[in-house]
């Protein structure tokens, strides 16, 4: 088994990283370049942590998106290559995600992390960093709302209430998957708009509060970290 390492160039302390977040998020664009909803390719990814070893399973799941069936998956098994800090935890799952991605052998289309985009304290979550990195769409759909306030949407599918900072801004959506069931957390990361963001995750969580790239990718990240470890 191969496990992934960080980058030699790999930021080695909070300074650096948010030094290094200052500079990319400049180039976030947030314009709509992802494939229409219902159209091409869309895929999940998401890991699973054995802090005991130190380690982190990716998974990347790629779903035609007209009717979600599985196109392409593959997974990677990386060292942990940062220490857990609030507002940073890409640095923890980046290099070991980028390599789950670059492993599959097509085009991922648009890219839905379990996690933030702008929604994110410094306005620089995981589907940012990964979107400008790789230079994809994609967008940020997390299960709870991190720092930021929000009202209750209301209880039909679809409906919708801002997420926001304390200044007011808008930096991403509440969003109700399914009615009368607790909301996700909707905010764009690159080459998207926070419309095109919510209207994916609707499409994609067709049966379930959750979209089905988040659930296909979480159920694979957790099978490979259990054959890394040799765990049931």
């Amino acid at each position: 088994m191969t496990i992934v390492e960080a980058p030699a160039d790999w930021p080695a302390t909070e300074e650096a990283a948010r030094a290094l977040q200052d500079d990319l998020r400049c180039r976030v664009v947030l314009a709509d370049e992802a494939p229409p909803v219902g159209c091409g390719l869309v895929t999940g990814v998401d890991v699973a942590y054995d802090d005991g070893r130190d380690l982190v399973a990716a998974a990347a799941v790629v779903l035609d998106a007209s009717d979600l069936h599985v196109v392409a998956e593959a997974t990677a098994v990386g060292r942990v290559s940062f220490p857990y800090v609030p507002g940073l935890l890409a640095f923890r799952e980046l290099p070991t995600v980028r390599a789950a991605l670059e492993a599959l052998g097509t085009d991922p289309g648009l890219v839905v992390c379990d996690g933030y985009g702008l929604a994110h304290p410094r306005r620089f979550g995981l589907a940012s960093h990964l979107g400008v990195l790789m230079d994809l769409p994609a967008i940020g759909v997390a299960k709870n709302p991190f720092v930021f306030r929000h009202e209750e949407p209301g209880p039909a599918r679809g409906d919708t209430a801002p997420l926001r900072a304390d200044d007011g801004e808008e930096v991403g959506r509440a969003l109700r998957t399914r009615a009368g069931v607790k909301p996700l957390f909707v905010s764009a990361g690159h080459r998207t708009t926070l419309e095109a963001a919510c209207a994916h995750t609707l499409h994609l969580a067709r049966d379930f509060r959750l979209p089905e790239t988040t659930r296909r990718a979480d159920a694979l990240c957790r099978r490979a970290l259990r054959e890394a470890t040799g765990s049931r």
